[in-house]
């Protein structure tokens, strides 16, 4: 059978359910060892729907049907649709020979001003909420720094200008499908005057622990971890 959306981002849990019809499969043997690690190590290194779907297209599913992909929502999908519309908690920060920091859970003003005079902020966007999808963060600095931190699957536009200083944007996640459907769309704008904004790309702790424990199953079921490999019946 082929996908409707062979592109489309694969989720964790899209990912975990094609590992758990390999497991069936060499416990039913239909697969031997050889095979199994290798559909297992590419399952958890899918990123899409397109690239699933070929590791169990030969394998019946448990109820004689297609494998469904869409079964169930990713356990680490972010549902941006409860997190925009929520009461601003800031509308700015100021630092002068010190420091300002916004993380964790918060609600970010549609407006949010920062500035750092020879001090250092930062604002962390990885767990915020938002009052408006279309919000616009300015950030102005002298001889100091801000650093903007925005998970991979965020829209973010970098509009800043630096002048014997940087503004610019680091990381990962330049990927237009790495986007959420229905993510805020961040504008940072502003000025660094011999100082620096720097906009950073960085997984959420939740999923950083997910992929961990991902990569370690892998390990263990094709027995790199020098133990034989895990089959569950």
């Amino acid at each position: 059978m082929t996908s409707d959306l062979p592109d489309m981002r694969a989720s964790d849990a899209e990912r975990e359910r094609i590992a758990e019809r390999l497991r069936d499969a060499v416990a039913e043997g239909r697969l031997d060892m050889d095979e199994f690690g290798e559909r297992l190590d590419a399952a958890y290194k899918a990123r899409t729907r397109g690239e699933l779907e070929p590791l169990v297209r030969d394998l019946p599913a448990p109820d004689g049907g297609p494998t469904p992909l869409a079964a169930a929502p990713a356990s680490g999908t972010v549902d941006y649709g409860r997190r925009i519309g929520q009461p601003a908690t800031s509308k700015g920060a100021f630092a002068f020979w010190s420091g300002f920091g916004r993380k964790g859970t918060w609600t970010v003003a549609r407006r949010f001003t920062a500035v750092a005079l020879q001090g250092g902020g930062e604002i962390d966007l990885r767990d915020a909420d938002f009052e408006d999808r279309d919000t616009v963060i300015r950030c102005f600095t002298l001889m100091g720094g801000i650093q903007v931190t925005v998970p991979p699957d965020m829209h973010v536009d970098v509009r800043g200008f630096g002048f014997m200083g940087g503004f610019g944007e680091a990381g990962s996640g330049g990927d237009p499908d790495d986007i959420a459907p229905g993510s805020p769309r961040v504008t940072v704008t502003g000025f660094a005057l011999m100082g620096g904004v720097g906009v950073e790309r960085k997984l959420r702790k939740a999923d950083k622990q997910r992929l961990k424990e991902a990569r370690r199953r892998g390990r263990l079921e094709k027995g790199d971890d020098g133990g034989a490999p895990e089959v569950r019946p």
